[in-house]
């Protein structure tokens, strides 16, 4: 009876349905044994999928409904499984098993529950996170075609700190993504550069003609604050999944670097910290040791201590340390912080490895709902995820237009555009005789 106690969990676990065509209700193992090839029968027919039509396969799952019927079938695995589980410990007759056994043989029907029934009920869990992010983060749309071979996407880290009236987007970058290798290009733009003109047809060259000239508050970020305050300029923002701020922001940017710029990522800061949590925390390598916290007193505005300081070296930085790493201005300026940003953001990208990512997905989606909204349409997921993939074989490269090499007070925006399409078409180099 031992042996047989084995024999029945051991083929419980393997396949599912096996035990009660041997020893139990035939009918019911037959269902068990049926839904059990119906089942790897689906996951030969999606491992096949995925070599051969990868942006099909991962385009279905992006959809809504698709995720609804997986649900569904992934509940109804784990109910069939937890039943066959527990006809299974009915059938091998704890009484009769030698004693020093029982503890073994439920351990594995334990593991067998959980290898089952466990799976399938964290896979419609996170599923259904899956669902939330979609509808929450991405945009309903159509695909969107490259232009001149690239995607161009704004990313904005938005900072909307309790001292602060509204949100101030203090990092602002641009990828450029190659859309045929997923190369990407990574163009930096710091917060005080001044007088960015506007790009050609914008609703912001009607009070700002010549660019946005207003005077010593004209730093890029605060075009954010101004198209918050004026909806009227971009009335069909909120619609198209953005806000007036965020296009205001678009069209600066735009005319800052000459490029068309299909999609935005917005990250908020604060919420910044809880994805990096759940990816269980950053390795990041810190070039000299960053003071943190704030630098003047704010009754009297005289210099006070850092709260403390991230050293020197390889670290392991959880949600709170990578925060104030990518913010702190303590004994800095913000060129130095755009560089610690970028730091931060390729261990992200590093982090958030498939593995990771499985691991950790319903934390990551409820993090990614609330710390990330773009304009970037559902239908096109598919296709960025295959160059996401194919972006790991090249590495980025990032390009700052901040001082010495290029003045922020008066920015030369002929030189800022030359750069840009020197970095993103390079002029091939001829053989000399």
């Amino acid at each position: 009876m031992t042996h047989r106690a084995w024999w029945l969990v051991g083929f419980n676990l393997l396949i599912p349905g096996a035990a009660q065509v041997l020893a139990g209700d035939r009918r019911l193992g037959r269902f068990g044994l049926g839904a059990t090839l119906v089942l790897w029968t689906l996951l030969v027919i999606l491992g096949l999928g995925l070599v051969v039509a990868r942006d099909a396969v991962i385009g279905a799952f992006t959809q809504t409904w698709v995720l609804v019927a997986l649900i569904v079938l992934l509940l109804f695995y784990a109910a069939l499984w937890t039943v066959l589980t527990l006809d299974t410990l009915r059938l091998i007759r704890f009484v009769s098993i030698a004693p020093i056994a029982r503890g073994f043989v439920g351990g594995l029907a334990a593991v067998a529950l959980v290898a089952t029934a466990g799976t399938a009920s964290y896979a419609a869990v996170s599923t259904g996170s899956a669902i939330g992010v979609l509808n929450a983060v991405f945009a309903d749309g159509d695909i969107v075609p490259p232009i001149d071979g690239r995607y161009n996407i704004l990313l904005l880290g938005g900072d909307a700190g309790p001292d602060r009236l509204g949100l101030r987007p203090d990092s602002i970058s641009v990828a450029s993504v190659d859309a045929e290798t997923g190369a990407i290009v990574l163009f930096g733009i710091p917060r005080n550069l001044y007088n960015a003109p506007f790009s050609e047809g914008s609703p912001m060259l009607g009070p700002y003609p010549t660019g946005w000239d207003c005077g010593d508050d004209c730093l890029i970020d605060y075009v954010y604050t101004y198209g918050e305050e004026h909806p009227e300029l971009y009335p069909e923002a909120e619609a198209a999944g953005s806000q007036p701020g965020i296009e205001a922001m678009r069209d600066a940017v735009e005319g800052v670097t000459g490029l068309t710029l299909q999609f935005y990522v917005l990250i908020d800061m604060h919420g910044f910290a809880q994805l990096v949590d759940a990816l269980g925390g950053i390795d990041v390598t810190v070039a000299a040791r960053v003071p943190f916290g704030s630098e003047r007193n704010d009754n009297d505005g005289s210099i006070q201590p850092p709260e403390g300081y991230i050293e020197a070296g390889a670290q392991h930085m959880d949600g709170a340390t990578a925060l104030w790493y990518a913010r702190s201005r303590y004994g800095s300026n913000d060129y130095d912080r755009m560089s610690r940003q970028r730091q931060v953001q390729e261990a992200i990208l590093a982090q958030a490895n498939p593995v990771n990512v499985v691991a950790n997905f319903t934390a990551i989606a409820e993090a990614g709902a609330q710390v990330v909204k773009t304009d970037l349409p559902k239908p096109m997921l598919s296709h960025f995820v295959a160059l996401a993939d194919k972006s790991r074989e090249h590495p980025a490269v990032s390009i700052d237009f901040v001082p010495p090499e290029f003045d922020n007070l008066h920015p030369d925006f002929g030189a800022i555009q030359s750069r840009v399409r020197e970095a993103l078409h390079p002029t091939p180099a001829t053989d000399t005789p």
